[in-house]
């Protein structure tokens, strides 16, 4: 359905410009700055901050469609406890209501087929109007934006003869709402960036990206509303199940520093037939955030400080990072010609020791002997999250659980049944709805959210066996909960009493098989970064940049199969813009036996982000059914920044596809290797056994995969730092992950009889299974 959207009434107030820094031509020198010592930072001192809500725009009686003017400004915060400096951090809040500008921004709530308009402004600049530089260094290196290439050289990796310093322009943004099925024009793309509207761009800056102009005329003619500078108008249509999506700044080549800097916050969408809330605890606060509340919201990330409150990001090798960095300086050829040639700031993955929730660090939750209900992101630039509860913060790794997690939804939607868990794996960008139960708790007690994921690029395996957790001094400390009495009755269900849950239904049958691949590719500066591309004829990578031509280009309507192979030596979060997909299972690469393993029992519900491991095919099914460009990548941030990012394009189905040669080797027949069109579509069903069930929704978790059999898997050419990964352990071993899944018809407690344990066992050892390599 297409909305045209009413004239707005009434007024509400002029903007309210947030105090920010001046800044001298928008350019700020910065000193050299001492990092912060993490055990100067006093832990579970500071309460948790549980995200109000954001206000709508007044002025819209009687509309069928909610209204929001949402800015992006500089402000301080109080991010570290009191005692120590505030940090200058990025918000975003409600334009003309100084007071909701926060870092994480307020939480937007919205209905299922309500829909939402938001205008979405650069306010990046300081009293006077000039434009604020950028918090974090900029590396202008990499295939960003890049204003200052005016409108032929922006969207692009511009060519050095001398090592540039950061950039130090105005910044371009552009939001993106993961997890939202939108229109082409509303998706947030890379290269539909905006600068603020300030008085003193410099001239021949490009002020918008590439696609801006275009999506706006767009949004003109589809919905009567023009954007202004320095803004962007997004529609959307919300007609998705209820779910756990996320807003955050997208824009080319800067979304990890622009996030960093602060620019996230959560979108609850809710109601609809896939919902359950009077069965579930609590609800999010009102617009004024006070009151108790148990359904919260929490974003987990990681960062490092300076001494004086500033955040601080790495460039180059530090103990924060992991990776080959770019190191080549310019140099002369032999005809005595300078090469273009530059070394890049950039890092390939980000790794801070101090954990901040909601945007405090290492905050402390009271909460009643009740049951809560807690929507967790991993909201880090490269860490994955393995979460525990545990009764002693520095318990030796891996800890015993104190209580476990029930999960009950995934970044989609719930799952078919809920799922007891004794730890919780997050990568980035990923989303767990969970009910944790604290009843019989006694007052005073205290529990603690702890982190045994590494402190380095997660390759799978067990903490404390296939890696060392966390450190439990810093990173592997998140949260305290501290129980304090009774204020009113829980009238919510146990959590193992809740039954089957309203899972959206799981897409069709498939009709196309694409195989793609994550692997690594060197750039012109000898500097070496993970890519997506094609599977060539012989199951080889072909590696291609965000720059080349569209390769995957779905009909309308159509349900794919995309198999994700994974040249790396380490895991991958794939995120796919505009749709849900479904997680049919994943195998070795080099195993010539059907060995494949159904998705982990906490990714049976609808899916937009999931974890390709190393030197396997991840396989994951969507439906795309809206016409458009959108995007799939990488949401490792230093990743997706980098090149392991890319297009695709959604056809009419009176379109025929292109596949487009290889722009850099037009010879090469096996660019890239054309997707299978199965005669028979049921060929692309996952096994059976353990998979989904055949009556149009999520099937039954408990499937019996026990015969999993011996898998040995010849390393090969691209698995050089992955060691042996051919012990895959006993896959009747209940592991490391499920307990159980909930009592539900046809689904056994595995608490309560003999028969199903090992059944239920199986199911959770694939879990162990799926990240022990």
């Amino acid at each position: 359905m297409w909305w045209t959207l009413p004239k707005k009434t009434g007024r509400t107030g002029a903007p309210v410009v947030a105090p920010a820094p001046d800044s001298v031509a928008g350019v700020v020198v910065r000193a050299a700055q001492e990092e912060l010592d993490p055990s100067r930072i006093t832990k579970y001192v500071t309460p948790l901050v549980v995200p109000a809500v954001m206000p709508t725009d007044p002025g819209y009686p009687d509309s069928e469609i909610d209204y929001y003017t949402i800015g992006a400004r500089q402000f301080q915060q109080q991010v570290l406890p009191r005692g120590l400096p505030r940090t200058t951090v990025w918000c975003y809040g409600a334009e003309g209501q100084s007071n909701t500008f926060s870092y994480p921004g307020r939480t937007i709530e919205a209905r299922v087929d309500r829909p939402i308009q938001v205008t979405w402004v650069n306010g990046l600049v300081d009293r006077r109007g000039n434009f604020l530089p950028h918090l974090l260094p900029v590396d202008q290196t990499l295939h960003w934006a890049n204003p200052p290439g005016g409108e032929q050289g922006r969207d692009s990796r511009p060519q050095f003869t001398t090592k540039p310093g950061p950039y130090t322009g105005p910044v371009p943004l552009v939001t993106h709402l993961h997890g939202a099925r939108a229109g082409e024009e509303s998706d947030g793309h890379a290269e539909a960036w905006y600068l603020p509207d300030a008085h003193d761009i410099p001239d021949g800056y490009a002020r918008v990206g590439s696609y801006y102009e275009e999506f706006a005329e767009q949004y003109a003619d589809e919905f009567g509303v023009r954007w202004t500078p320095g803004t962007a108008s997004f529609f959307y249509d919300n007609d998705q199940p209820a779910s756990t999506l996320w807003y955050h700044d997208h824009a080319l080549g800067m979304t990890r520093v622009n996030i960093y800097a602060g620019l996230a916050g959560f979108y609850l969408l809710r109601g609809g037939a896939h919902d359950l809330a009077d069965a579930l605890p609590g609800s999010a606060p009102g617009e004024g955030g006070q009151g108790r509340s148990y359904e919260i919201p929490l974003l987990i990330q990681d960062r490092t400080f300076n001494v004086d409150g500033s955040l601080r990001y790495p460039t180059g090798p530090s103990p924060h990072t992991e990776g080959e960095h770019s190191t080549v300086e310019p140099a002369t050829s032999g005809t005595g010609t300078r090469e273009v040639i530059s070394t890049s700031l950039w890092i390939p993955h980000y790794f801070g020791r101090v954990m901040v929730v909601n945007g405090n660090t290492w905050p402390n939750l009271d909460v009643e002997p009740r049951r809560y209900r807690f929507r967790l992101l991993n909201g880090c630039n490269s860490r994955t999250l393995i979460l525990k509860l545990a009764d002693n913060p520095l318990a030796t790794r891996p800890a015993n659980p104190a209580l476990p997690l029930w999960q009950i939804g995934g970044d989609g939607g719930f799952l078919p049944t809920p799922v007891k868990l004794r730890q919780l794996l997050l990568g980035p960008a990923e989303r767990a709805d969970v009910v944790v139960d604290f009843t019989g708790l006694a007052p005073g007690t205290n529990l603690y959210l702890i982190n045994e994921g590494p402190d380095t690029v997660f390759r799978g395996g067990l903490p404390g066996k296939d890696f060392p957790p966390a450190d439990p001094n810093v990173s592997g400390q998140v949260l305290r909960f501290h129980v304090v009495d009774l204020v009113s009755e829980d009238t919510s269900v146990p959590p193992d009493k809740l039954g089957h849950l309203p899972t959206p239904p799981r897409p069709g049958e498939a009709t196309v098989v694409r195989r793609l691949s994550l692997s690594e590719t060197r750039l012109p500066d000898g500097s070496k970064v993970p890519v997506l591309g094609g599977v060539g004829q012989a199951g080889e990578p072909v590696p291609m940049h965000w720059h080349h031509p569209v390769s995957e280009n779905p009909r309308v309507g159509d349900t794919e199969i995309w198999e994700l192979h994974n040249y790396t030596d380490h895991a991958h979060p794939i995120h796919l813009h505009q749709v849900s997909f479904e997680v049919l299972g994943r195998k070795p690469f080099f195993d010539e036996g059907d060995h494949t393993r159904p998705p982990e029992v906490w990714e049976t519900g609808p899916k937009d982000t999931v974890i390709a491991y190393t030197q396997e095919i991840t396989r994951i099914k969507a439906t795309f059914d809206r016409p458009g460009l959108f995007t799939w990548h990488c949401h490792l941030l230093e990743h997706e920044d980098n090149e392991m990012m890319r297009p695709y394009q959604v056809v009419g189905q009176d379109e025929e596809p292109e596949y487009p040669e290889d722009p850099d080797h037009p010879e090469d027949p096996d660019y890239p290797a054309d997707p299978d069109y199965p005669e028979d579509p049921d060929e692309t069903e996952p096994p059976e056994d353990g998979g989904p069930a055949d009556d149009g929704d999520y099937g039954d978790v408990s499937g019996d995969i026990e015969d999993i059999g011996d898998i040995d898997i010849d390393d090969g050419d691209h698995a050089d730092d992955i060691g042996d990964i051919s012990d895959i352990g006993d896959t009747t071993d209940v592991g490391e992950w499920v307990d159980d899944v909930a009592d539900v018809p046809g689904v056994a407690d595995a608490d309560g009889a003999d028969d199903t344990g090992d059944t239920v066992g199986e199911q959770g050892a694939q879990g162990a299974r799926a990240v022990r390599r």
